[in-house]
């Protein structure tokens, strides 16, 4: 394992380097309020076993600091993010890209506005936007706040590796606002998505499970297959699991997602 960081728009945004060189690269994003550790520590040993994985840490989070009067917003993620892959260079691009949570819109809108440098797709509890949502998830998030976080996995792996631990209540501050002025995807930009994708939930996730198989039809899914004429695209619901339990679920994660990349 290695950690580097990557100048990209402004941003010294970190990154650390798993499993044996070559190969198509799977970059890992995480969710908000987290880091490569709080996201995909369950999974990233599994994968990286026969893979090259290179697992990303975007503005205020783990170990990349903030720009204090930069906002989050999906768009300017995906931006750094679409730089970062262009760094890597002809060994990199195209990638498979695996998004949890706000990295899986992350990763959607990469694969949207930046088609030639996705090769395949894995995003887990995504949705257009917030007409994608439970009813109510988003109730009271104003009052949201550091002491609420007090002891919480999210707020221990940001006071051990932020380069700034004093402003973590800055990075609550910003993903409450991140939240509040999201905006749906249109349908069809969400369809335009070119590259093979799967698409996993919780059957208990933030996600309606309605708005995700609304989603897997977009995406040429939802119709009868045959031996040989499969849809490209995937879906898969893990059962008895929530939102967090979908990052937590290491033996359903290996089982099918690098079967999925690896498929012809």
């Amino acid at each position: 394992m290695g950690g580097d960081y990557a100048d990209v728009n402004g941003l010294r945004m970190y990154y650390e380097t798993h499993g044996p060189s070559g190969g198509t690269a799977l970059v890992l994003l995480h969710g908000a309020l987290s880091a490569t550790g709080t996201s995909f520590g369950a999974v990233l040993p599994g994968l990286a076993v026969q893979r090259r994985v290179i697992s990303v840490e975007w503005q205020a989070h783990g170990h990349t600091a903030d720009i204090p009067d930069r906002p989050l917003r999906i768009p300017t993620l995906a931006q750094d993010v679409a730089a970062f892959i262009d760094q890597l260079g002809e060994d990199g691009a195209p990638v498979d890209l695996f998004g949890y949570s706000v990295g899986a819109s992350v990763a959607a809108e990469v694969a949207i506005r930046r088609p030639e440098l996705v090769r395949r797709l894995v995003l887990a509890s995504v949705g257009l936007g917030p007409s994608g949502l439970h009813p109510g998830v988003l109730d009271g998030i104003e009052h949201v706040n550091a002491e609420l976080m007090v002891g919480s996995p999210f707020e221990q792996e940001y006071l051990r590796i932020a380069p700034h631990p004093e402003r973590w209540p800055d990075l609550i501050e910003k993903i409450k606002d991140l939240d509040l002025t999201l905006t749906d995807l249109t349908p069809e930009e969400f369809a335009s998505i070119a590259a093979p994708t799967l698409l996993i939930a919780g059957d208990s996730d933030i996600v309606t499970l309605e708005h995700t198989v609304m989603l897997f039809r977009l995406l040429g899914g939802g119709v009868m297959g045959m031996p040989g004429a499969m849809p490209r695209s995937r879906l898969a619901i893990f059962p008895s699991a929530s939102h967090v339990d979908v990052a937590e679920r290491p033996e359903l994660m290996l089982a099918i997602v690098p079967p999925f990349l690896d498929s012809d």
